[in-house]
C-alpha cells in the first residue's frame, strides 16, 4: 500500500449540471455520492439515450444554485451509524423525499422549489421552445457514466498551462479533487485499473479515464465559454482528463484523507 496524495476537496451537484457544493465531508455509498445529481431535467428535444437539458444546450443552467434545505439531513443516511455499528459492510437506508428536499436560488437571487413551474419555465425560455422538460428525481446519481469522479489539482494547473492561463477545477465538476503526491499532471491516470482506499475505510475501484464534453469550456461562475479548453485536450490528451470509479466498500469520505492504493 502506498499512500498517493490526499482529498484536497469534495463536491456533490444535486442538480445535473446546476452549480455544485463543496463539502468538508460527504458519504460515499455504491450508487455515488450522497445526493449526487439526484435531480435532473428530462428534455424531450435530446436523444433518447442521454434525455437531459445539460449545460451543453444551455449554458446558464450552471448559475442557478441548488442547495438541500436540510442540511444535517442530506449529509449521510440517517441510520449510517447504527448500521455500521451491526456491521461495517451493512448498507445504510436510502434517503427519503423529506432528507432530500431542494431549493434553487436563480440568478436574480429568486429561491423556488425544485419542483415549482416558475424554474422550468425558466430554464425552457433559455433552452428554447422545442425543449419540453419534466423533472426526474432518481435514488442514484445520474452520472454521465460511472458513481465518482476524481480530479487532481495538477492536472488543472497542466491544462492551464497548456493554454497559458488559470484553470478554475471547478470547471470539470469532480466529485473528489485530489492533492497528488507527483507534481506533474494526468497522474491519476496511473490509478486506473488499480483499487484505492480513501480516508479509513472506502475503497474505489477506478475504472477509466474520463472522456470530456463542452462542459469544461464553461466558467463556473459566469458560465460563459472558452472553447480553448476543451480543443486542448481533445488534442494532446485524447480527448480525457480526469478519471472515474466504482465504489467497493462504502463509507465517509473528508476533506484531508490520504489517499493509498491497494494494489
Amino acid at each position: 500500500m502506498t499512500i498517493v496524495g490526499q482529498v484536497e476537496s469534495l463536491w456533490r451537484y444535486p442538480v445535473k449540471s446546476m452549480s455544485g457544493e463543496s463539502l468538508p465531508e460527504t458519504f460515499a455509498g455504491f450508487s455515488g455520492i450522497y445526493g449526487d445529481r439526484l435531480f435532473a431535467f428530462r428534455s424531450s428535444a435530446a436523444p433518447a439515450g442521454f434525455p437531459y437539458l445539460t449545460g451543453r444546450e444551455c449554458e446558464q443552467m450552471l448559475m442557478y444554485r441548488p442547495r438541500f434545505r436540510d442540511p444535517q439531513k442530506s449529509a449521510r443516511p440517517s441510520n449510517q451509524a447504527e448500521a455500521e455499528a451491526i456491521s461495517p459492510g451493512l448498507n445504510p437506508l436510502p434517503a427519503g423525499d423529506d432528507e432530500f428536499a431542494v431549493e434553487v436560488e436563480t440568478p436574480s437571487g429568486e429561491v423556488l422549489a425544485i419542483g415549482d413551474p416558475d424554474l422550468v419555465r425558466q430554464l425552457r425560455a433559455m433552452a428554447g421552445q422545442d425543449h419540453s422538460l419534466t423533472l426526474l428525481r432518481s435514488e442514484r446519481a445520474m452520472t454521465d457514466c460511472r458513481p465518482i469522479s476524481l480530479f487532481s489539482l495538477q492536472t488543472a494547473k497542466q491544462l492551464g498551462d497548456e493554454i497559458g492561463t488559470v484553470l478554475d477545477k471547478r470547471r470539470f465538476r469532480a466529485n473528489v479533487y485530489l492533492d497528488l503526491a507527483d507534481p506533474k499532471g494526468f497522474s491519476e491516470n496511473l490509478l486506473v485499473g488499480r483499487k484505492v482506499r480513501i480516508g479509513s475505510k472506502v475503497v474505489v475501484s477506478v475504472l477509466e479515464r474520463d472522456p470530456r464534453c463542452k462542459m469544461i469550456t464553461l466558467d463556473p461562475d459566469t458560465a460563459l465559454p472558452s472553447p480553448e479548453v476543451l480543443r486542448n485536450v481533445a488534442q494532446s490528451h485524447d480527448g480525457m482528463a480526469g478519471v472515474y470509479g466504482a465504489i467497493l466498500v462504502e463509507g465517509t469520505l473528508r476533506v484531508g484523507d490520504p489517499v493509498e492504493t491497494l494494489d
